[in-house]
């Protein structure tokens, strides 16, 4: 039998590679590998560009909402509004109303309530402030110390810009001004508006009731997972009863409010005590800046009213002792912390807001920032420090099960 002798002058072949020597790995785990990264790539991509074009919606729609007031503003306070009422339209719905009547209801109940407040409240505040220019000597007595301080700063604010002006050595160059429009001109052209706005706000809170519940049928049965339900009814729920829930209690509490500064106002003998307290009422809605416009109003009309200094400063002294007490005892103990907001949130809320749409948007800051809170908090939110050091994810944080969790890592 023939035997095959190796050649001893041959080189000897290489020994083939064992997997996961030397660092080496087989060429399926780099296929892997590299599928993995391109899919991490992919997603970062996907990420940045969502990123952009969030960013990029965010700086424009403050822009689009306030050029477009006319038609966002309404709609915007009557969705509130509309929201708010949910609770009342359920509870008429479960003693059998129809749903067009609730909301029929609904609307009524909330114009007569609003029309009770502008009547104690316009009315008056006509007539009161009709009587500024007859009062304004006797304001400038009760100030005389504070106009002689000012006046003194006056004057070397003028010496001190007449010096700047003479010693430069370009003459200024003055733009003339256009005149204002007189206010008859401004009601004329503007009145037609608000009453559009009024009567387009009123139609859609009576259409988004009387379809409320049909619209939420709707919404949860067309998810296409048992989930995906789930959570839309969690959100639309916690949208309602948050929403409702702080504008229920806040409205209770700012009545409660009025009514005791109107009677210390009545006490101490102020004109149109109910106008007032319905002032106070009212600016109470607008977090921080609210109660201190409403001090200054009061301030104002304690002197048009009271011909000594001190006494003209005890109305606005019982509102800010009232407020204080209101804010910082009865409202955490009513409201509790499940309403609780930042403070920074409330003033970011409070300046983007009111530069939007001015005083209604200030009003409209506190209820809107809940509900945009309640959404986020529900639906996961952008992991930005995620996406910056490793990819764009969503964190779900659901409120509700909250204290689950943490039960469940203890």
């Amino acid at each position: 039998m023939a035997t095959i002798q190796d050649d001893p002058t041959a080189s000897p072949a290489p020994p083939s590679p064992r997997p996961g020597a030397f660092g080496l790995a087989p060429p399926a785990l780099d296929n892997v590998d590299a599928a993995e990264r391109v899919e991490m790539r992919r997603d970062r991509l996907l990420a940045g560009l969502t990123l952009m074009i969030g960013i990029g919606v965010a700086m424009a729609a403050p822009f689009a909402l306030q050029f477009g007031a006319t038609f966002f503003l309404p709609v915007t306070a009557a969705l509130v509004i509309a929201v708010a009422l949910v609770p009342v339209l359920e509870w008429l719905e479960r003693h059998h109303f129809p749903s067009p009547l609730a909301a029929l209801v609904c609307v009524v109940l909330f114009l007569l309530a609003a029309n009770v407040a502008l009547a104690a409240i316009v009315v008056p505040a006509t007539q009161f402030f009709r009587l500024l220019p007859e009062r304004i000597d006797r304001i400038q007595t009760n100030i005389a110390p504070l106009l002689e301080l000012y006046s003194t700063l006056q004057r070397y604010v003028n010496r001190t810009l007449e010096h700047l002006i003479n010693s430069s050595q370009h003459p200024a160059s003055t733009i003339a001004a256009a005149p204002p429009n007189s206010l008859l001109e401004l009601t004329a052209t503007s009145a037609p508006t608000v009453i559009i706005q009024v009567f387009f706000a009123i139609l859609v809170v009576f259409f988004f009731l009387s379809g409320w519940t049909r619209l939420r049928r709707r919404t949860i049965t067309s998810r296409s997972s048992f989930g995906g339900a789930m959570a839309t009814a969690r959100v639309i729920q916690a949208v309602v009863d948050d929403t409702s829930a702080y504008l229920g209690t806040i409205t209770l509490i700012n009545f409660a409010l009025g009514l005791i500064v109107a009677f210390g106002l009545w006490l101490v003998g102020m004109p149109y005590p109910l106008m007032w307290g319905g002032i106070v009422a009212l600016l109470n809605y607008i977090p921080y800046l609210g109660p201190i416009i409403a001090a200054l109003l009061m301030a104002l009309g304690g002197l048009m009213v009271f011909t000594d200094f001190w006494t003209a400063m005890i109305p606005p002294a019982i509102m800010i002792c009232c407020h204080l007490l209101e804010a910082n005892a009865v409202t955490p103990m009513i409201v509790g912390h499940r309403l609780t907001i930042n403070p920074l949130l409330i003033l970011i809320s409070l300046s983007f807001w009111g530069w939007v749409w001015g005083t209604p948007g200030a009003l409209l800051a506190v209820p809107l920032l809940i509900i945009i809170q309640t959404i986020i908090g529900a639906a996961g939110k952008p992991d930005i420090f995620g996406f910056l050091f490793e990819h764009g994810t969503l964190i779900r944080d659901y409120r509700r099960t909250s204290d689950d969790a943490d039960e469940a890592l203890r």
